[in-house]
């Protein structure tokens, strides 16, 4: 079990500014003024004496050395938190950040005959209760966020077989140099539940009962059990709810832990209906509500679908954006890219709706379910551009066949006539460059039609006048072979035409 924080530990007292420190490693750091205090210890800026800095970006925690929880917590920073770690688990998971405070040194120190432990990890902003105020609440899209976020936290640490049990707005902190990045901290309550790969057993221990944060702490902590990964999700869901509606059914009941812990079973036991009901005027609790079911089926040991959960919170898989932390009653202006700016509750909102449209097209189109909204459509405007290709295509075949039958009705005609004529006598329709002249000198200004195969054998000597020039009418034949060409040809250029100008149109 991880420790309980106990009344017995004491807050140190304070060391003096300007004091060094040498840590395990040898480094040595200056100790800047006290900002603040957590747990039983005490928070002071930190400078390594080897790069000064103008504006901290380190802090030191001290506490006494006897402090319990804080040995546990040191032991997770030393294990889990690590630079080198932490980076080679955001390539991995390809993640833009981890968010875990990174951890620099720790070592013992001396100060009017009393023994501290302190540690060095990296500096962070403001936490989201100061934020959020006393019955604050954020947006839906700020909380599903934060859901994910904490997710790719508690998968990592969950990884290195450590729980966090006690996630909650005091210890999610914004980062200092990077406000759109929000940090898990305060691993007082981490526990190892899987050391060296065995997990440990499931045994109630109610003398060790109503463990960590009494509004958010897991039904096996308030039962005495060890904690385990499904403690985490579980506790991320009273968080999300809490932080979307303002309150839980049990804040009324907060110093009686036991009706706290029957509050907590019967909200799981009639889920979902237990949360939607709590949704504020124009929102929805269906993604928490989802959530927590998928927490509440968990077996003690068993590893959660952490893809699968954080699918629930963003099913469209839309890049997340800058975190909005504007509540009813007051807002903070936090620095953050514009192209990352969102409206969080239109697209919440629109999540759902697509989400639902897409549940429907999936009972309709089983073959589609696997392609996105918009590539469906695509494909049916594809669909109809295709259809009316084809449908010109056929009505120019048809045209050209029109044209040929007319040719040839027309030299049928002409064939009935048994006088020579002069080239000049032709139709205007027939007067065009014979394809087998090569005599450019005598015949460039003659005309015939382009499908009728003839092979003149005269010399350039003869005159336009001469009767031998052009055969009657009559002799003209029209190959097989030709006919054959025209109609090939008078189909496919259309439809070659037409695949262009689609190709043309999607570029």
């Amino acid at each position: 079990m991880p420790p309980k924080r106990n009344e017995k530990y004491k807050l140190p007292i304070p060391l003096p500014e300007g004091k060094v420190l040498d840590d395990m490693e040898g480094n040595q750091w200056v100790l800047g003024k006290k900002i603040g205090s957590g747990g039983f210890g005490l928070i002071y800026l930190a400078f390594p004496t080897n790069k000064p800095e103008k504006d901290a970006r380190h802090v030191v925690k001290v506490e006494y050395q006897e402090n319990g929880p804080f040995f546990f917590e040191l032991k997770f920073y030393q294990r889990v938190a690590k630079k080198d770690y932490i980076k080679k688990w955001i390539e991995r998971k390809q993640l833009d950040y981890l968010g875990i405070p990174l951890f620099y040194g720790s070592g013992l120190t001396e100060f009017k005959g009393k023994s501290y432990r302190f540690m060095v990890i990296e500096r962070l902003g403001i936490d989201l209760q100061k934020i959020s105020g006393q019955n604050g609440a954020f947006k839906k899209s700020t909380v599903l966020q934060l859901g994910i976020r904490m997710l790719d936290v508690l998968e990592y640490i969950h990884e290195n077989e450590y729980v966090h049990g006690d996630i909650k707005a005091a210890n999610l902190l914004l980062g200092y140099k990077n406000p759109d990045r929000v940090y898990l901290a305060d691993y007082g309550l981490s526990y190892r539940y899987c050391p060296n790969g065995n997990h440990k057993q499931y045994q109630e221990n109610p003398r060790k009962g109503h463990n960590g944060t009494i509004e958010f702490t897991s039904l096996d902590a308030h039962k005495g059990v060890a904690l385990s990964r499904r403690s985490d999700v579980e506790i991320l869901g009273y968080c999300m709810l809490r932080w979307l509606c303002g309150k839980l059914p049990w804040e009324q009941s907060l110093k009686d832990p036991v009706a706290v812990q029957t509050a907590k079973t019967n909200l799981l036991d009639e889920l979902p209906q237990s949360v939607l009901k709590w949704a504020p005027s124009g929102s929805s609790c269906c993604e928490i509500a989802q959530f927590l079911v998928c927490a509440h089926s968990l077996a003690y040991d068993e590893k959660p679908n952490y893809q699968a959960l954080k699918k629930i919170l963003n099913p469209d898989g839309i890049p997340l954006g800058s975190l909005d932390f504007s509540t009813k009653g007051q807002s903070i202006n936090v620095h953050t890219p514009n192209s990352q700016k969102v409206d969080s509750q239109k697209a919440a909102t629109r999540q759902v709706n697509e989400a639902h449209n897409r549940l429907i097209k999936k009972k309709v189109h089983s073959e589609r379910s696997t392609e996105p909204c918009t590539t469906w459509k695509k494909v049916q405007k594809e669909e109809k551009l295709i259809g009316l290709m084809n449908n010109e295509a056929a009505q120019e075949s048809t045209r050209i066949r029109e044209k040929y039958q007319e040719s040839q009705e027309l030299l049928n005609e002409a064939n009935s006539f048994p006088q020579k004529f002069n080239y000049r006598q032709f139709p205007n329709s027939f007067y065009e460059p014979h394809q087998d002249f090569t005599s450019p000198d005598i015949f460039k200004k003659s005309r015939s039609p382009s499908w009728y195969k003839y092979t003149s054998t005269v010399s350039t000597g003869i005159t336009e006048s001469s009767t031998g020039l052009w055969p009657t009418i009559s002799q003209f034949t029209l190959s097989e072979e030709t006919n054959t060409d025209i109609y090939y040809y008078g189909i496919i250029i259309p439809v070659l035409l037409m695949l262009v100008l689609l190709a043309l149109y999607f570029l």
